[in-house]
């Protein structure tokens, strides 16, 4: 599986290949860093609330055929090519459209709207980068509705229409993209930052549509704690309303702990599934230490998720064709 301490993993399908795009957690082993700062990213770094989102200002990512050896392509994102962004790069998440691709992420984890930072997005001509800032400015830079602009992820919906799912503090919003992906718009009653947050929602929300009907699903408890775990809701459209149905995925004490911020990979063409999550193993109780893994996710026969078995050996080598 993929060495190292990361966390948040959005995986994809991109060029019959498995995808991987973490947020860089923690070193391990030698540490992995930014090669320059600007002065003005210097001057954001002072405002972090925690030391550790100082070291996260790239993003690697992983490729894999077989969903068991996986090649690292390195700095894929780095703030080198966001000025704007200073630290505290957390959870992508990429689309292929317009033919590119675009990776949405959030930075400097802001803490009120007077303060630099938020949800931007930026593109390249490969899945393996260079990503390059689009926009010179975050995409979303306000706490709408309580939420704080971080946890994004990009959706398509099978009608065309695209949307950004995001929020941290216990809010969750969604909105409207317009075709280049850049800019977003309202939605036909008129609101633009729609709040649909669910039951115990926290952060880290993730979407499916699966038989006409979404799955809306995020993670739930603390982040450096063993309570980490995901729960869904069912809605009949992309902005819901969404009915809460329950936990799919929490820790195990004989596996894991801290299982939670995790995405969902559908075979192209098939009914099969995967859940991308990461979880904190037995032998660290360091919250930044956090692994990528993948496990089987499935279906009953009434369309709800079977809760998530956590398994130690995690899945079987599987090619896309």
């Amino acid at each position: 599986m993929i060495r190292g301490w990361y966390a948040d993993p959005e995986g994809i399908v991109f060029w019959n290949q498995y995808w991987i795009y973490p947020t860089y957690s923690d070193d391990f082993g030698q540490a992995d860093r930014s090669a320059s700062f600007t002065d003005q990213q210097l001057a954001f770094q002072k405002k972090t609330i925690n030391k550790q989102y100082l070291i996260q200002t790239f993003f690697n990512a992983f490729s894999s055929k077989d969903l068991i050896t996986w090649e690292k392509h390195p700095h894929v994102l780095d703030i080198k090519n966001v000025k704007w962004a200073a630290y505290s790069l957390w959870a992508p998440s990429i689309i292929e459209a317009n033919k590119k691709y675009y990776l949405f992420f959030s930075a400097n984890d802001i803490q009120n709207d007077e303060e630099t930072g938020g949800i931007g997005v930026a593109m390249s001509s490969s899945p393996a980068g260079p990503f390059i800032d689009a926009l010179g400015k975050p995409l979303i830079d306000k706490f709408h509705n309580g939420a704080q602009p971080i946890d994004q992820f990009i959706f398509h919906d099978t009608d065309g229409s695209y949307y950004l799912y995001y929020g941290g503090w216990r809010h969750c919003n969604v909105v409207r993209m317009n075709e280049d992906l850049l800019s977003v718009k309202s939605f036909d009653d008129g609101t633009t930052y729609k709040e649909i947050t669910p039951e115990n929602y926290v952060e880290g929300v993730f979407v499916i549509k699966r038989n006409g009907k979404y799955y809306l699903m995020w993670s739930e408890g603390s982040w450096g704690g063993p309570d980490y775990s995901v729960a869904y809701a069912i809605g009949s459209s992309p902005a819901g309303p969404f009915k809460r149905i329950g936990k799919i995925l929490k820790q195990d004490p004989q596996i894991a702990t801290g299982a939670g911020h995790h995405s969902v990979i559908n075979i192209p063409g098939t009914d099969d599934y995967y859940i991308v999550y990461h979880r904190r193993p037995l032998t660290t109780s360091n919250g930044n230490h956090r692994e990528v893994c993948i496990d089987r996710m499935y279906f009953d026969e009434n369309g709800f998720i079977i809760p998530v078995k956590m398994t130690i050996e995690g899945v079987a080598k599987r090619l896309i064709f």
